[in-house]
């Protein structure tokens, strides 16, 4: 079998599975494993998450949603004979038999409001119905644009959610690739998602991957916003720049979020490894009033994320705070733990750069896979559970 799909930057991915059909010429994903090709073992979606650059396309690709309004196209064949997903004829191979599939990020009746107030930059995400929902402020990293399709898929399931931008976007004041934004901006964009007529004002949540954690957890304790809970994937809780001073307005001063390590890739190791940062460049960690979940890849190649958890957790005990912190680790996973199914990213272009250096971000194929179907529904089920709670503090 064979799923292939066109991403919207016009590149070709692709995935292989060889299986044995029953005495009835019958494969049933959930029952039937793959015995070779991309993946192996009883994979239901593993045709999904297995998706890569076709051999002869781009290599070291991210696969991104970037119009989340349109669904991903993919093509699922039964092929005549084995191929592998590496065999220079898989393209020449007879299709027996194809059906196309679309895999949307929005539900039905989900809508989608692009939000530019009070100078805040960033997409609203609303359910079907009349609400107020809980809702989720959604932060991501340090690469360019709006990222939505997480933010669309809490809508799916029912959470308002606003992804924000609040770096290297066009609608942001001050040069490119720096944080130009400070405490007034976020709590404009708090207040937007707060006073929104279809939000439960008393039942926000944040969530941050990579850099977006630092972000995530400097509002939560620095800012007097009150959420309900704070995510954290796979990020720090300090900086080697100072972003932020004690007002809350943005430190205007050379910012170097990153480094050029021995083997030429961008890397966060040593701009985000607790021992190489100077006190005054921490969150101060020890004022959060909720429950903390954070998320870890063993595999992060990215940026020293067990580090900075451990160190969360020892300050927060300290403080007499243990209660509010959780975490789950998973072996074998990279650092862009995302949404289930999407396809496991080890090496990507890192778009920030002008010189368009390379990023190791890890991750086993299927370790990383599996920790992504794994992930998704406890944060939805801490969302909930964290939602439900009368007191917050």
């Amino acid at each position: 079998m064979r799923a292939r799909m066109t991403c919207e930057d016009g590149h070709l991915w692709q995935s292989v599975a060889h299986y044995h059909a029953d005495e009835d010429g019958v494969v049933d994903l959930t029952k039937h494993p793959s015995v070779g090709g991309s993946y192996v073992g009883c994979e239901p979606m593993g045709l999904f998450w297995s998706l890569q650059p076709a051999l002869g396309d781009k290599q070291d690709l991210r696969l991104r949603k970037k119009n989340v309004e349109t669904p991903f196209t993919v093509d699922v064949s039964v092929l005549e004979g084995h191929v592998s997903s590496k065999d220079e004829q898989i393209n020449g191979v007879r299709e027996l038999v194809t059906v196309t599939l679309q895999r949307s990020y929005m539900a039905p009746g989900v809508r989608r409001i692009e939000i530019r107030q009070n100078g805040v930059v960033g997409t609203l995400f609303l359910p079907p119905g009349p609400g107020p929902f809980p809702a989720v402020l959604d932060l991501w990293g340090l690469g360019r644009g709006l990222v939505e399709y997480r933010a669309a898929l809490f809508a799916s399931h029912g959470l308002a959610s606003m992804t924000l931008a609040y770096f290297d976007h066009k609608d942001l004041p001050g040069p490119p690739k720096r944080v130009n934004v400070g405490g007034s901006y976020f709590k404009a964009a708090w207040q937007v998602l707060r006073d929104h007529p279809q939000v439960c004002e008393d039942r926000i949540a944040i969530i941050g991957i990579s850099f977006g954690v630092f972000v995530a957890l400097w509002i939560a304790t620095a800012l007097s916003v009150n959420p309900r809970c704070v995510i954290c994937i796979s990020g720090p809780f300090c900086s080697t720049n100072k972003l932020f001073a004690e007002n809350g307005q943005n430190v205007d001063e050379e910012q170097k979020h990153w480094h050029i390590d021995d083997q030429g890739y961008v890397s966060f190791g040593v701009s985000s490894l607790p021992c190489n940062i100077p006190p005054e460049n921490f969150i101060q960690i020890e004022k959060l009033l909720c429950p903390l979940l954070f998320i870890i890849g063993e595999d992060d190649l990215c940026c020293p994320s067990t580090e900075n958890a451990d160190e969360i957790e020892r300050r927060l005990h300290a403080a007499g705070k243990s209660h509010l912190f959780s975490r789950v680790s998973y072996p074998g996973a990279g650092h862009l733990i995302e949404p289930p199914y999407t396809p496991t990213c080890h090496t990507s272009i890192w778009a920030s750069q002008p010189s368009q250096s390379m990023i190791q971000w890890g991750g086993n194929l299927e370790q990383h896979a599996a920790a992504q179907e794994d992930s998704w529904p406890r944060i939805l089920t801490f969302l909930e559970s964290n939602f439900r709670r009368k007191d917050n503090a």
